[in-house]
């Protein structure tokens, strides 16, 4: 199986990850003419052989245009979606600003929809991501593994004032993924580069047993003494697993015309348990939300000696399985979890705005072949609405479903 794996002792950013491939083999022009299937504004990406600390590293400098654009999560998308790129750079990409808008929205408790994308959503970013997923294409990879994450130290100024390296989004985005810190001052993880190591990594350690082809280095910006800041990629070869490990093969991608249902296969983690009290069954339903399950559920059942308990189910993708059965063991008392690969078969969804007498209203649809045939108003604005208004959620809610269809949603 084909395997790139993040050697990450400096961190990681998204023109990093884009040196490095071009170091690895990818062919620069190739690259470029690929990324301009997007349709995004003008770019150049300069790639430039530097030497670190006396380590040659391939530098990529993103230049674009200059402005000030603030993109939500649907922007990316549409943009992504819309352009000639195949459906797995496509689906990779998606993935990787769909979690950089999660991570966003929880630190700042806004709901997905309203998170505004600033320096993450300006064209470079949006380069970066997509120039790495075309890469992974281009070099044909079946897995993904990254090193232990060294994150830097000291603090960064932001926005909202002076934060601790790492950041809130990029320490939300490095949940359960080990890192570390040392005397090396800065941020050597962007978001961009969380991002994208997150989404497509399914292990993080030390490097795993293979046959390595190919050694290379992306360089960053920063400059320290006898420390060089770059990215170390390795591309090689480990022994071929389960079929579910591998990352975006295993789905059935959107069709380019018709954004049809697509398959994934997730696995059901379940376990029987006698002997927990409701109040700690509620907190390991917390933690597996908080681990990256996709779903989670209890179903009372009658076990031997008659005695009531409950089962717990965990719903999640391939790459949370380890984190999730650690969880089932370290915060139940299990001994055992049974481990099913299930396939789901999942409608594209998007997020779109409403105007309503109330303002305007994020509407999550569901399209089944190219056909709106759900869709649902965004809790937390309905509940907003209907605070201030001091009207029941349902009367809000009724009154502007009344004021749309599924024909306007379409033409939303």
């Amino acid at each position: 199986m084909k395997t790139l794996y993040f050697d990450c002792f400096a961190g990681a950013s998204g023109n990093m990850i884009l040196g490095a491939l071009v170091a690895l083999g990818v062919v620069e022009k190739e690259l470029v003419e690929n990324i301009k299937l997007l349709g995004v504004s003008d770019f150049e990406i300069e790639f430039k052989t530097i030497d670190k600390s006396g380590v040659a590293a391939v530098h990529a400098d993103v230049k674009v245009p200059h402005g000030h654009a603030h993109r939500n999560l649907n922007d990316i998308e549409k943009i992504i979606n819309d352009s000639r790129l195949s459906e797995t750079v496509k689906s990779r990409a998606v993935k990787i600003f769909t979690r950089l808008a999660e991570a966003e929205a929880k630190v700042h408790g806004i709901p997905v929809g309203k998170v505004h994308f600033h320096e993450v959503g300006a064209i470079d970013a949006i380069v970066d991501v997509v120039g790495a997923c075309i890469g992974f294409e281009l070099l044909e990879i079946e897995k993904f593994a990254c090193s232990k994450i060294h994150v830097g130290s000291g603090f960064v100024n932001m926005a909202h004032g002076k934060f601790p390296v790492p950041p809130p989004a990029v320490a939300e985005l490095l949940q359960n993924i080990p890192v570390y810190s040392t005397e090396i001052e800065g941020e050597l993880i962007t978001p961009t580069g969380a991002a994208i190591i997150s989404t497509v990594c399914k292990e993080f350690g030390a490097i795993p047993e293979m046959k390595i082809y190919r050694t290379a280095y992306g360089a960053g910006t920063r400059e320290y003494k006898n420390f060089p800041n770059v990215l170390r990629l390795m591309i090689g070869e480990t022994e071929s697993r389960e079929k579910s490990e591998l990352p975006v093969a295993n789905y059935e991608l959107r069709n380019e015309e018709n954004l049809k249902s697509e398959n994934q296969t997730l696995y059901l983690l379940e376990t029987n348990i006698d002997d927990l009290s409701p109040q700690i069954l509620g907190f390991v339903m917390e933690r597996a939300f908080e681990s990256g399950c996709l779903d989670c559920w209890f179903t009372p059942i009658q076990m031997k000696k008659n005695r009531p308990a409950t089962t717990i189910s965990i719903l999640c993708a391939p790459e949370k399985r380890e984190i999730l059965t650690e969880m089932l063991y370290t915060e139940t008392t299990t001994l055992g979890v049974r481990i099913q690969e299930v396939l789901r078969n999942c409608l594209p969804r998007e997020m779109i705005k409403i105007e309503t007498e109330f303002g305007t209203v994020d509407v999550k649809i569901a399209k089944f072949n190219g056909k709106v045939v759900n869709a649902k108003l965004e809790y937390e604005q309905i509940r907003e609405i209907a605070l201030k208004s001091n009207k029941t959620f349902l009367e809000i809610e009724s009154k502007i479903l009344k004021q749309i269809s599924f024909t306007k949603l379409i033409q939303s």
